[in-house]
């Protein structure tokens, strides 16, 4: 079978836009609410906290700027440990760093690709005096978060959970975001609704929500001149950008049942192949399938080599890797991408304890032989890939974009 490139770049996730969001931005030019307070950003405010469960929400600037404050709630300090998901997007982890803390990075599981519960639990008897976790639900999957929350109970921990990625899941019934004491969703230009930027943090605290408030605003006093007694930041959410979310929310629902036809086309359509679809458990997770990943078998991979910048493969007859299979979707003018490289992995943070459910990551490492991956978010990084999950794209690209993945393997 022939082949011939999109004309039409077919894209890993792209804004999907109804007409709504133009309304509600004309309101905003049009009354001349063009700042950071508007009927917009209430709009957003009640209906995240509405749709979420929680009982405030915080509209700012992006979803960084929400687990920045979210960190700073937790009463974060210079030096203090916060564990933190390894396999995530440098965002969930930067702003542990923001307060000068230091990120202790917990293992993956299988069975959801998120933070192993087991490790999380091996990192509280490594580094007993830890008070904060910073937990993500991955490419629209939630995490074990009954046995998480469990463990961060008992031993007296603040959980963050940074649902950027999760909108609109739930596990066991209630939506992600709610789970910890503080929550975030992200509205960036790729996510599941978007407003271009844009983030809200979650808590059913209201001091916790005032002081999120008054932070993102230059923690200005109440007074009749600019009075500022403890350091501020510029988070707030435009009342345009809020605009486009408002008009966004309708569609929510919309476009997660768009995101699970692509993820169940791909696993219909690969079926024979030494591969497997993003896992979840279907009795108490129902994902947003935010994007499709693919994981390749281990007797299905051909060799691969990556530095820290490059990467290249041996063809294999009958296997394949990840950078195959994105060179090949990239020459053919549709977008996929990498596995999150782990935290533990990244130059910027290699001197960061790394734990797994078999203890201290970092003394096990030194430990090994062979240029083989070390732990599971390794081991996914090294087999993993997120293929073109818009939901835009149509059933016949979606079929080529098969072929390919499957022309791969021969």
């Amino acid at each position: 079978m022939e082949f011939k490139p999109f004309k039409k770049k077919v894209w890993l996730s792209t804004p999907t836009m109804h007409g709504e969001e133009l309304e509600y931005v004309r309101k905003a030019y049009e009354t001349n609410w063009m700042s950071t307070v508007g009927e917009n950003i209430n709009e957003v405010e009640r209906i995240s906290a509405e749709f979420v469960g929680v009982k405030h929400a915080v509209g700012l600037a992006c979803g960084t700027a929400a687990l920045h404050l979210a960190i700073k709630l937790a009463g974060v300090k210079r030096g203090d440990r916060v564990f933190a998901t390894d396999m995530t997007f440098a965002a969930t982890v930067n702003p542990i760093v923001y307060e000068g803390a230091i990120p202790v990075f917990i293992d993956s599981e299988y069975d959801t690709w998120n933070m192993d519960p087991e490790a999380l639990e091996r990192a509280f008897e490594l580094y007993p005096d830890t008070k904060v976790v910073m937990l993500a639900n991955l490419y629209g999957t939630p995490s074990k978060l009954d046995e998480i929350v469990d463990i961060c109970n008992k031993h007296g921990a603040i959980l963050i959970e940074d649902a950027a990625e999760s909108l609109g899941a739930t596990y066991k019934g209630k939506q992600t975001g709610s789970f910890g004491t503080l929550g975030i969703i992200s509205f960036n230009g790729n996510k599941i609704i978007t407003g271009s930027s844009g983030g809200v943090l979650l808590t059913n605290d209201a001091e916790c929500a005032a002081k999120a408030r008054k932070w993102s605003t230059q923690s200005r006093e109440n007074a009749p001149w600019y009075q500022h007694e403890e350091l501020g930041y510029n988070y707030r959410m435009s009342n345009v950008i809020a605009g486009v979310v408002r008009g966004q929310y309708p569609h929510l629902g919309e476009h997660i049942a768009e995101k699970r036809a692509i993820y169940e086309r791909y696993r219909e359509g690969l079926k024979g192949l030494p591969v497997s679809m993003n896992p979840y458990d279907t009795e108490t997770m129902v994902p947003n399938f935010w994007l499709s990943c693919l994981l390749i078998d281990k007797d299905g991979m051909c060799e691969q080599t990556r530095t820290d910048k490059l990467a290249s493969f041996v063809h294999e007859s009958g296997k394949s890797c990840p950078t195959e299979i994105l060179e090949t979707l990239a020459a053919y003018n549709a977008e996929g991408r990498p596995i999150w490289k782990p935290m533990h992995m990244q130059p910027i943070y290699k001197d960061c304890p790394f734990v797994t459910r078999k203890g201290d990551g970092r003394a096990l490492e030194a430990q090994r032989t062979g240029d083989i991956p070390f732990g599971c978010a390794e081991d996914i990084f090294e087999r993993g890939l997120c293929l073109p999950s818009d939901n835009k794209m149509t059933p016949e690209e979606q079929d080529v974009i098969i072929a390919l993945i499957r022309k791969c393997f021969e």
